[in-house]
């Protein structure tokens, strides 16, 4: 998906954005032209935002301001949910996201490309599509170099289920 269309589908839509890094939310601001972005800097003020507005889409750092905790809400919310970390990427809370219900995860490092991931995981929830296998399909090789060798033998099972046959 080009730029252009990412915005395109973005336009007019209100995302909640938790991040504890004010420089972070600037930047999720900035890369989601044409979105209405409210920024919350710590799970308060996320509850607060949920309480008083309906979104679109939410993305939630998972360290800092916990996001796993807001994940519960945004999906008893029907909100689609994409978590965003740095600190705690890893194998494990990639697993807890999905098993929670999140729709997507990103790696902050993936920052620039936030609209298109967003317009993608939007286009596979109106598609009836997987979300995950759209993730898996574009980020497959990223996860496998961010994460130790292996890393999905621990669960093969759930793995091949969302990523497809451990090899």
């Amino acid at each position: 998906m080009s730029d252009a269309s990412a915005t395109d589908r973005l336009s007019g839509l209100r995302i909640l954005a938790v991040d504890d890094e004010p420089d972070i939310l600037e930047t999720i601001v900035d890369v989601l032209d044409g979105a209405t972005v409210d920024g919350a800097r710590t799970y308060q003020e996320a509850v607060a935002f949920l309480e008083a507005h309906t979104y679109d889409v939410a993305v939630l750092d998972i360290m800092g301001v916990d996001g796993m905790e807001l994940l519960n809400q945004t999906v008893a919310l029907g909100i689609p949910t994409v978590m965003l970390t740095a600190h705690a990427m890893n194998p494990d809370t990639l697993k807890a996201s999905i098993e929670q219900g999140a729709n997507s995860y990103l790696p902050k490092e993936e920052l620039a490309n936030l609209g298109e991931h967003i317009a993608d995981v939007l286009e596979a929830i109106e598609a009836g599509q997987s979300t995950w296998e759209r993730l898996f399909n574009r980020m497959g090789r990223f996860f496998e170099r961010a994460f130790a060798p292996g890393w999905r033998n621990g669960d093969p099972d759930f793995w091949a289920y969302y990523y497809g046959p451990v090899m």
